[in-house]
């Protein structure tokens, strides 16, 4: 199985879940979440086959968050479309890593819900 692993390289984070895929033999496509931004319909499917609210796809520690008002537009019963719509206008919101297989999508890096969705 190989699956898309998209990441911001600097992110301490992406480094240890890519380090975790690195020591684990899991094959991945690494993606610059900056440099090649989901667009809205890609957005749009992996929230889909997330399972997870729209909100758990914002970077809510990042600057660009604080500095656009994001926590504001999501309080005021933003639509998913217009989530999608603004997550890809600057990969700097988007929560990260997100990892992309055929049936799933994880996003953040939490080591269980890896082991599970990889690893079995």
């Amino acid at each position: 199985m190989s699956v898309l692993f998209v990441e911001y390289p600097k992110c301490t984070t992406c480094k240890k879940a890519k380090k975790w895929l690195d020591e684990n033999g899991v094959a991945y496509t690494d993606r610059h979440i900056v440099e090649d931004a989901p667009t809205a319909a890609e957005l749009a499917d992996w929230h889909a086959r997330s399972g997870l609210p729209v909100r758990r796809f914002f970077n809510t520690s990042g600057m660009k968050y604080r500095e656009l008002g994001m926590k504001a537009v999501l309080d005021a019963d933003a639509t998913d479309e217009e989530c999608y719509e603004l997550l890809s206008s600057d990969g700097m919101l988007v929560k990260r890593p997100i990892v992309v297989g055929d049936d799933f999508v994880l996003v953040g890096f939490k080591e269980e819900a890896w082991k599970e969705a990889l690893l079995s």
